[in-house]
């Protein structure tokens, strides 16, 4: 919009072409408010959703921690959402890909649709099914544009909240308990720090490292706690294992909304600065055509003196 290149007036006569410069340094300057101002709701937005997303991580991690020492105590673990298909092609597989609504936040859309796609191709060469959910608009018209079919549009809105994303997890967990998918992946932007995001495909069902958690060793200096557990180990982890789920699914929302807020604002600012730099370029142009009007004028004047003087 803003790298549009500024010879359109180099064939015009001087004194239309500085008011056709004018009327561009205009609309530039139009421009230029309009997205310091997307700029600032972006970074209120991001500022906001950032302790969300921050305060949440280390809850989600620490469960998912809680729940592999839980399962290393049990010794040998039963559980629907431990179910592990047998090593071979084919099966139903579920995909959740996380966008934005809007678009103008960069290539944070365009990073997360390309990996989406290159794991679809990916699941596709093992002959495998893909029964794809989106949520965003962005995403939507994407995969509606490669015609490919979507089993369900997912609705956030711009602040997710837990109530509705349970209701989500709670969905995947039952499908995959009852044998309809083989495995669940969420695929979003995670956001790593505020110049940091990554987009990224994390395996939600069945829940990885887990059922590992007798096989790993305790870090060094670092001792293995015993505990006595009320109600017993098998209870608590029915209990911890769904929660896990529906935490990891939550956090996911939580960081492609944040990353979503880091890559409008980085756009607009972007775009800002050129507009900056398009209006002095505007301005100079316009000095050296108001220049060749003045000139014109003069040399003008001084022939009709000349002519009159002869």
């Amino acid at each position: 919009m803003l790298d549009a290149p500024f010879d359109f007036v180099s064939n015009l006569a001087p004194m239309a072409k500085a008011r056709a410069i004018v009327k561009r340094r205009k609309a530039v300057r139009n421009i230029k408010k309009i997205t310091k101002t997307m700029q600032k709701i972006a970074t209120a937005k991001f500022q906001k959703s950032l302790k969300r997303a921050v305060g949440t991580k280390a809850y989600s991690r620490k469960v998912r921690e809680l729940v592999a020492e839980l399962a290393g105590s049990i010794g040998e673990i039963s559980h629907p959402l431990l179910r592990r298909p047998a090593a071979t092609d084919g099966g139903t597989v579920a995909l959740l890909v996380i966008t934005s609504n809007r678009g103008l936040a960069g290539a944070y859309n365009g990073s997360v649709l390309r990996m989406a796609s290159h794991f679809i191709r990916e699941q596709e060469s093992q002959r495998k099914k893909i029964d794809l959910f989106v949520a965003g608009k962005k995403g939507v018209s994407y995969f509606n544009f490669q015609k490919r079919p979507i089993a369900q549009r997912i609705d956030i809105g711009d602040t997710p909240k837990f109530e509705d994303v349970e209701k989500i997890a709670q969905m995947f967990i039952d499908k995959f308990t009852a044998a309809q998918y083989d495995a669940v992946y969420v695929g979003y932007m995670n956001f790593i720090s505020a110049s940091n995001q990554k987009p990224e495909i994390l395996p939600l069902l069945p829940l990885a490292g887990v059922d590992q958690g007798k096989a790993q060793k305790p870090a060094e200096g670092r001792i293995n706690a015993i505990y006595d557990f009320i109600p017993d180990a098998q209870t608590l982890l029915d209990e911890l294992l769904p929660q896990t789920v529906k935490t990891a699914i939550f956090q996911a929302f939580l960081d492609a909304t944040t990353s979503e807020h880091v890559a409008r604002m980085i756009s607009m600012k972007s775009a800002t600065d050129n507009a900056d730099k398009m209006v002095k370029t505007l301005t100079m142009q316009y000095n050296r055509a108001r220049q060749s009007q003045i000139t014109t004028e003069l040399s003008e004047i001084m022939g009709g003196v000349e002519a009159m003087s002869a």
